[in-house]
């Protein structure tokens, strides 16, 4: 993705204010991944090598595990700090084509190794920091998806993408996938939508209007860069079934999933689950999210002439326009549009501090795989 490759683009705040994934999340791909394994006596879950594609600053890093063992979750909080724990993957691989993305991982590593853990037997598990030996634990390589060429045949257990697979070429990266997926292995690729505030439904016009909108005075939704945006709109139905001569033959069919709840009736209500991610953010926290949007840089490059407006720039005028919404709540008469500082029936300018707390809750749209055991009649 062309903004996130830009030398100017801030890793580090990036990943500070994005959200992030709930073990909840994984428990269902780790599920995934056993579940019909264990069906088969004589095939076993493996657990040797994991491939995280599009790992940006390796912050989505968590690697999944059997019951009773740990698992590792790489996680740049709002201080950049790398909280790992052990995992039983021989091998982490993070792989992101933005090399400022990658770099910042390796950093992490080396600012922030791994303490010594413990099983539940009381084994010392970690007999020496994740930097002394992390080339055997985790690895992050700048490349594109679709050029794993470096990633050696039928050698991982399980790949996952998070809130980047709306990027790849589905007809490059499938044949990838089926070279370098050992039988019964698992690929697992998400996005989450537009956020939403559960207790302001009525914001909900405000969002999608500067998200999706063309005015350019008041919405950054021409800013997407195509086809991803709209593939992650239309919540992955667009990436298609593995069909490309070897791709077609070596998965099973796809499994699609929805954790959105009620917020998109459109998707079938058989493939729909409840919500799983959801974040208290201060308002403060929501500014600085909004600036983490790429449509919002590739605005500022466009309109350089938005940041002289006199009641802020876009992403503030905005933001201001939810808090305003926010203290006024579902009663009060919304502007559709963020570039007018006033409100309806005489409610001013009143807005809810930026300091205070409101819950924020995101769709995730899942499409998981799973490479047959039995190919063209082999086992």
């Amino acid at each position: 993705m062309a903004t996130f490759s830009k030398t100017t683009f801030d890793a580090l705040s990036y990943a500070s204010f994005r959200p992030t994934y709930p073990r909840s999340l994984y428990n269902y791909i780790f599920d995934f991944h056993r579940g019909r394994l264990d069906q088969r006596s004589s095939q076993c879950p493996r657990w040797e090598q994991a491939v995280d594609l599009g790992c940006g600053t390796g912050r989505f890093h968590s690697l999944f595990h059997p019951p009773g063992q740990l698992t590792t979750i790489m996680c740049l909080g709002r201080t950049g700090q790398a909280t790992f724990q052990l995992t039983p993957f021989t091998r982490v691989l993070g792989v992101d084509p933005s090399e400022n993305m990658i770099q910042s991982a390796r950093d992490a590593l080396k600012k922030h190794p791994l303490q010594p853990q413990q099983f539940d037997d009381g084994s010392d598990v970690c007999s020496q920091p994740l930097h002394q030996s992390q080339s055997q634990t985790f690895e992050f390589i700048q490349s594109p998806a679709e050029s794993l060429g470096f990633i050696k045949d039928e050698s991982v257990d399980l790949v996952i993408a998070a809130q980047s697979c709306h990027w790849f070429d589905w007809s490059r990266v499938w044949p990838q996938l089926a070279r370098i997926l050992r039988k019964g292995g698992t690929a697992a690729a998400w996005i989450y939508s537009e956020f939403r505030f559960p207790a302001h439904p009525h914001l909900t016009p405000l969002i999608l209007h500067y998200s999706e909108s063309h005015d350019t005075t008041s919405s950054v939704g021409r800013y997407w860069q195509q086809p991803g945006r709209n593939i992650l709109s239309r919540h992955l139905l667009d990436v298609p079934e593995p069909t490309t001569a070897r791709a077609g033959e070596v998965f099973e069919p796809l499994d699609r999933v929805y954790f959105t709840g009620s917020y998109f009736p459109e998707l079938p209500s058989s493939q729909t689950l409840p919500i799983l991610m959801r974040k208290t953010m201060t308002w403060s926290d929501i500014l600085a999210y909004l600036r983490t949007w790429s449509s919002l840089h590739t605005f500022r490059d466009m309109h350089p002439e938005d940041a002289k407006n006199p009641e802020g720039p876009i992403e503030v005028r905005f933001w201001n326009s939810l808090r305003r919404g926010a203290a006024m709540g579902a009663s009060g008469s919304i502007h559709t549009g963020v570039g007018d500082a006033s409100e309806q029936n005489g409610v001013g300018n009143e807005m809810v501090n930026e300091d205070a707390e409101v819950e924020v809750e995101w769709g995730v749209a899942m499409i998981l795989a799973r490479k047959k055991y039995d190919i063209e009649g082999r086992s």
